[in-house]
């Protein structure tokens, strides 16, 4: 069994475009085929590579995730037939100390939101912030990439 734990975190915009201009992102578009109070099927496209995504839903930083490789054109079928919105997003990988940081620079209805993650080894980890790390959102469920397909940053 996979297990995920994350943390995340409100990103300070000036901060991070400071560091922004040396990465080179990948483009991410995803959509949610089914979810429930108890899991998310999620469907994503990395620039050309596509997945397929079952997550369980849990309090906490951890959760159980199961990831497979499908074919390109299997995801962009699924998509077309995702119920909520899509989102749309390029996603910066930043090495800082000892853990690699995921920061989501969204687009579409949830553009002006930038979220950075870092997975841990375990939930009490202690980590180091990068200088452009802002306030946690760990625990607060709207900035979950499910909710923000049924409830866009831009209508908030």
């Amino acid at each position: 069994m996979a297990v995920e734990i994350e943390r995340k975190f409100l990103v300070k915009t000036t901060l991070w475009h400071s560091v922004q201009h040396q990465l080179t992102p990948q483009i991410i578009q995803q959509g949610y085929l089914a979810t429930s109070n108890k899991h998310s099927i999620r469907v994503r496209i990395k620039d050309s590579v596509a997945f397929v995504t079952i997550k369980s839903k849990e309090t906490g930083l951890q959760r159980q995730e199961f990831e497979y490789t499908i074919p390109l054109a299997d995801a962009q079928a699924m998509l077309s037939t995702c119920s909520s919105g899509l989102i749309q997003k390029k996603r910066y990988t930043y090495p800082f100390e000892s853990h690699l940081w995921e920061i989501d620079v969204f687009e579409g209805v949830n553009q002006g939101l930038i979220v950075a993650e870092v997975e841990l080894k375990s939930p009490n980890e202690t980590i180091a912030l990068p200088s452009f790390i802002g306030q946690e959102v760990s625990f607060d469920k709207r900035y979950r990439n499910e909710a923000l397909s049924e409830f866009p940053y831009s209508k908030w």
